[in-house]
């Protein structure tokens, strides 16, 4: 991940996060991964003067990479990896805040979204803006690191 990286999520694996295995359940990373991407998103979206402006996810892929154990300190780093006329690919990377080793990457594609009209509009020139600063000069991670 580039320099263009925000810290989009800190926080711990509580015990009652984890599984009948001791490690942090699925459903946990998606929570965190989604409080992430509402940081991301509302730094591209900026304030919001009018209402009935949203995202909606159309695509979210998490690769698992390494086991997150109750007590391990979490951090997200997030950037946009790709723009589209209405959307925006992200990529998040959750690593141990104190080790940097990566548990997990979360990619997504989320469109910008007319509340009322329930259909895709285009990205307005100033979060296209915002967005732009955020994009990854990197290629994303791959799936071929070690687990």
């Amino acid at each position: 991940m580039s320099i263009q990286a925000l810290t989009t999520y800190v926080g711990v694996a509580h015990p009652w996060m984890c599984d009948t295995m001791g490690h942090m359940n699925v459903r946990h990373y998606a929570a965190m991964f989604d409080d992430a991407s509402f940081q991301l998103l509302g730094h591209i979206a900026g304030v919001e003067t009018e209402s009935g402006r949203g995202w909606a996810d159309v695509r979210s892929e998490v690769e698992y990479k390494h086991e997150t154990k109750a007590g391990a300190l979490i951090s997200i780093r997030s950037c946009v990896i790709k723009l589209g006329r209405s959307s925006v690919t992200f990529e998040q990377i959750m690593s141990g805040t104190l080790d940097g080793i990566v548990h997990a990457v979360n990619r997504t594609t989320t469109v910008r979204f007319d509340l009322e009209a329930r259909a895709a509009i285009a990205l307005e020139p100033d979060a296209r803006a915002r967005a732009e600063a955020l994009l990854s000069s990197n290629e994303p991670a791959r799936a071929d690191q070690s687990a």
